[in-house]
């Protein structure tokens, strides 16, 4: 028998919505508050967090979030787009992760691995030739922990946190399709 703490992967529903806004919310902020000025920040929490934008993610059938839960307890979530719903690309065969993020109690057991294992199974079930995403450049231990992991820089574009027009890497893992 393992003693590799269970991980259970939950499509996230519109009745989660107020769920997904908390942990959206307090993972992002955990992740760059302090690295960003705060109008600018609450700005950006307010309309990519709120729960009307999330309301229209979780309708739209090409977005899906995934709760994560770490032996019974949500632990983190994340988001895939496909088809034009990808923020650059938007190429048939590609699938974009747009937010992967692990609440701070859990960080620091090997969940992020495991997490993006799985999404990389994913896209390759449902034929994906490549995932990506993108990172923000002054982000160094999510490059380098992408980087571990099989993705490399492809390009730039611009994201912006409130009026903050800032860079993030763009960044690609070629699948292994089944």
């Amino acid at each position: 028998m393992s003693n590799i703490p269970k991980l259970e992967f939950v499509p996230c529903k519109p009745c989660d919505v107020e769920q997904l806004m908390s942990i959206s919310r307090t993972t992002f902020s955990d992740a760059f508050r302090n690295q960003n000025d705060p109008a600018d920040f609450n700005s950006y929490l307010e309309q990519a967090f709120s729960k009307e934008q999330l309301c229209r993610e979780l309708e739209n059938p090409k977005m899906t979030f995934y709760f994560v839960y770490f032996e019974g307890v949500l632990a983190a979530y994340f988001k895939l787009n496909e088809g034009d719903a990808q923020t650059d690309i938007k190429q048939k065969d590609s699938m974009e992760l747009e937010r992967i993020y692990v609440l701070k109690a859990f960080q620091g057991k090997q969940l992020g691995k495991r997490i993006l294992d799985w999404i990389k199974d994913r896209a390759g079930n449902v034929g994906k030739s490549f995932l990506w995403l993108g990172v923000w450049e002054k982000n160094p231990r999510a490059i380098v922990f992408y980087e571990r992991h099989g993705f490399y820089k492809f390009g730039t574009h611009p994201y912006f946190i409130g009026n903050d027009k800032q860079t993030d890497y763009l960044m690609r893992y070629d699948v292994i399709t089944r």
